[in-house]
């Protein structure tokens, strides 16, 4: 808005007049004094959100170049909060909300300021006639002393131009006319500074001035003088001053039974004569203010409390409300003197307080929030603390509460043994009855739900038993524990409450082996033939389940002659000295002529104490022989091996022939023709007469060691039976052939057949051979070839090579 100036110019012509009206117009404005300034355009101002209400925070100032009165207002967005008023004349900005940061921490207000025209451009309110140049007021305007006292009318006046004077120029005139606006009493009294808002502390004085409210009169021109009078809502608690406005309280403000008081105030024209004309009403909001001298404070069934307790279960539900505690928190100021906060001190996560913030009064309620932490194995009694503390205040006041819960136990665990598995060791021969382990669980749970009973179960706990009570595994009274038999026994065992609650674990049990037995020799260890340059072994085994129980050392108690003989303490094998390479050395030593000597070996464990055997184990010494006479040998003691191997050879042979005669088949069959008979006849070469010469082991004890194995010339043909009997007369020998030629390259090969001693019958069958049924033809291939080795040698005579 700006003020118009309206500029009349009239021109004078012979036939018309014009009237122009021109406006000018400048817009008031704010002063800017800041954005810390609390006088001048409202920018960027900052409260404290504890402000009370009433109180004045800020004066819009500004000015119109025109000189012109001004006025102030404020507007807000639609659907927002007002939370301020303005004075329109006097500028003066006052609090009249709440102000709250944590809902609304910024707040956007429009300000403004006004001449009091509505724009920049008015419309012409005059008229003039063309022809007697009266100059009127258009019809339905009006004038307002009150908006504008004086306006300013051009008028023009212009001539009909030069065709009377016989030319065509025109001639025009303007001139000003000023019309000033009289005032006259047609305005009511307007109030100044509306709304108006007033507080009364709580240590305000009776008969103090609250506030002062302000009327002028419309009319500007003349204006009378205002009476003010209070029209209700004073309720006897408040007056107003007839000339200057002032409302006063005329009661202490404990008398005060209202927070809020609405007076309805009258501002009255008196004229010059004494009389009242017009008037006009302005309503007068009076707050009670309480000051901030009462902290929060707690209350029981029974009146202000400061500990509370309660009873409970332990793990309820989360969620559920702690019913028991009846529990209410008052302040009792007035306002946000009495806004406060609630919170829970001590064990975080368990439980939280509703409601959070408070305002003058609220029952307090506590909601179980972490069930799994109210634990009676863990607490018996929850403490913690209830704080109520004032938000808005510059005090702070604050109060506590004590809240104890006190917890009952539930079934709400199971045993737990304190291993997940148990390892125990008991010796084979302890007697029924003897302790193994003791396993041992606990229930943290009170009463008869902490009790524990034990039981075992399993393919392993046939021969154990357990205590009930104490846990203690114990051997069955007629168990027998042989670690030879079973050294390992796993098993179950089982720890349940009164409820049925259960936890397993596993028990594992190892046999200790213990030195029960002693080593025992083989039954072919009481003839061996030891080929010099070859050991003979001796074994013995112990039945004990573990070491070192069933490790055997071997040793030779006695010997004749000593110094003969070595054994390995570990293998048991046995071998001549190492300066005896040959019979002749035996021969040396010793006038026994058959080489066999008989020694005492013993057998020995590392067990504790330590058992041992002895045997008397006949050695017969003999020199190196022939594979196949060697292998006999070897085999003497164990004549399945012998027959194994034969059958084997006899195997691949029949193979052999079936595959021959499986390819010759279908090669015959395959072919469709019918071949001639071929016949390819070749001279026989003839050689000289060879003899051949048989090797035979003669199976009798010799005389002498030199004269153990004697070998005679077979005196039969290549085709000679070998089933020929005892007493059948034998063909002459015949004469050998001449002897090859020798050369340097290759020398006739010389023949040595190994000679064996003693018999192929074994002085015992091994067990496990007589298990197997093999004993009796066993004893009969052994015979038969003894038969045939006695008929050779009787055939053969002496002979030998």
């Amino acid at each position: 808005g700006g003020r118009v100036t309206a500029i009349c110019k009239m021109l004078f012509c012979g036939f018309c007049f014009v009237l122009i009206a021109v406006q000018a117009n400048y817009a008031p404005y704010f002063f800017d004094n800041g954005d810390r300034s609390t006088n001048g355009n409202m920018a960027l101002l900052s409260l404290s959100e504890d402000t009370p209400i009433g109180t004045h925070v800020y004066t819009l100032n500004g000015t119109d170049p025109e000189g012109d009165p001004v006025t102030y207002s404020l507007a807000y967005e639609a659907g927002s909060r007002h939370y301020f008023s303005v004075d329109k004349h006097l500028g003066n900005v006052t609090l009249i909300e709440e102000l709250d940061r944590e809902k609304e921490d910024e707040i956007e207000v429009i300000v403004s300021i006004s001449d009091g025209l509505s724009t920049n451009i008015h419309a012409n309110k005059f008229t003039i006639d063309r022809h007697s140049g009266v100059l009127r007021i258009k019809t339905g305007v009006a004038l307002d002393y009150e908006k504008s006292r004086t306006h300013f009318v051009i008028v023009v006046a212009k001539d009909g131009g030069g065709k009377l004077r016989g030319h065509n120029k025109m001639f025009s005139a303007t001139t000003t006319v000023t019309v000033n606006v009289e005032d006259v009493q047609d305005t009511p009294p307007m109030f100044i500074g509306t709304p108006y808002y007033g507080y009364v502390y709580e240590d305000t004085l009776a008969g103090s001035e609250v506030l002062t409210v302000v009327a002028l009169d419309g009319d500007r021109g003349k204006p009378n003088s205002i009476h003010y009078c209070i029209v209700n809502g004073s309720e006897s608690s408040f007056e107003i001053s007839n000339t200057t406005g002032a409302i006063s309280v005329i009661k202490s403000p404990n008398q005060l039974k209202k927070e809020v008081y609405e007076l309805k105030v009258q501002a009255s024209e008196v004229s010059q004569e004494g009389d009242i004309s017009v008037y006009a009403f302005a309503t007068v909001t009076i707050r009670v203010v309480d000051l901030n001298n009462h902290p929060p404070t707690f209350y029981g069934e029974n009146g202000p409390q400061n500990q509370f307790e309660l009873t409970m279960y332990e793990h309820p539900p989360e969620g559920e409300i702690l019913r028991g505690l009846k529990i209410t928190v008052n302040d009792s100021d007035q306002g946000a003197n009495a806004k406060f906060n609630l919170r829970l001190v001590g064990p975080g996560g368990i439980f939280r307080v509703v409601p959070q913030t408070v305002l003058n009064e609220a029952q307090v309620t506590i909601i179980v929030e972490n069930s799994a932490a109210i634990d009676y194995e863990k607490f018996k009694v929850l403490t913690f603390k209830l704080l109520a503390i004032e938000v808005n205040t510059p005090e702070k006041f604050s109060s506590t509460a004590d809240v104890g819960i006190r917890l009952l136990d539930t079934n709400d665990n199971v045993p737990k043994f304190s291993s997940d598995y148990y390892v125990a060791r008991i010796p084979e021969n302890s007697p029924g009855g003897s302790n193994v382990v003791a396993v041992t669980a606990t229930d943290p749970d009170s009463g008869l739900w902490g009790e524990v009973k034990y039981s075992i179960y399993g393919t392993g706990a046939d021969l154990f038993l357990i205590h009930p009570s104490t846990g203690i595994i114990y051997t069955q009274p007629w168990a027998t524990l042989d670690a030879e038999v079973n050294s390992k026994y796993n098993f179950y065992v089982k720890a349940e409450d009164t409820d049925g609650k259960y936890s397993l674990a596993e028990v594992f049990i190892t046999v200790l082996d213990v030195n029960d037995h002693s080593p025992e020799f083989n039954e072919n260890i009481q003839e061996k033939t030891m080929i010099i340059g070859s050991p003979v072994k001796i074994e013995a085994i112990d039945q004990d389940a573990e070491e070192p129980n069933n490790i055997v050392d071997y040793s030779i108690m006695q010997a004749d002659p000593a110094n003969v003989f070595d054994i390995d303490q570990s293998t048991g094998e046995i071998k001549l000295k190492s300066y005896i390479r040959s019979l002749d050395i035996i021969h040396n030593i010793t006038k026994n002529k058959d080489c066999i000597w008989s020694l005492v070996v013993q057998a020995k464990d590392r067990g504790s104490p330590s058992f041992s055997t002895t045997a008397v184990l006949k050695i017969d010494i003999t020199e190196e022989v022939r594979p196949m006479a060697a292998f006999l040998m070897q085999t003497k003691d164990n004549p399945m091996k012998a027959l194994g191997v034969l059958a084997g050879v006899m195997g691949i042979m029949v193979m052999i022939t079936v595959m021959i005669s499986t390819a010759m088949f279908w090669r015959n069959k395959r072919s469709n023709k019918i071949m001639p008979v071929r016949r390819i006849i070749k001279k026989r070469q003839t050689h000289p007469p060879r003899m051949v010469r048989m090797e035979w082991l003669k199976l009798r004890r010799p005389n002498s060691a030199a004269e153990k194995f004697i070998v005679k010339e077979d005196t039969r043909n290549e085709n000679s039976n070998n089933n020929a009997q005892a007493g059948a007369a034998l063909p002459p020998t015949p004469s050998p052939p001449p002897p090859p030629a020798l050369t340097s390259a290759a020398a006739a090969p010389t023949w040595h057949v190994p000679t064996v001693s003693g018999s192929l019958t074994p002085t015992f069958i091994n067990k496990q051979l007589k298990k197997k049924g093999l004993g009796g033809a066993h004893s009969a291939l052994v015979s038969e070839l003894k038969m045939k080795f006695e008929k050779r040698n009787t055939a053969l005579g002496d002979l030998h090579i």
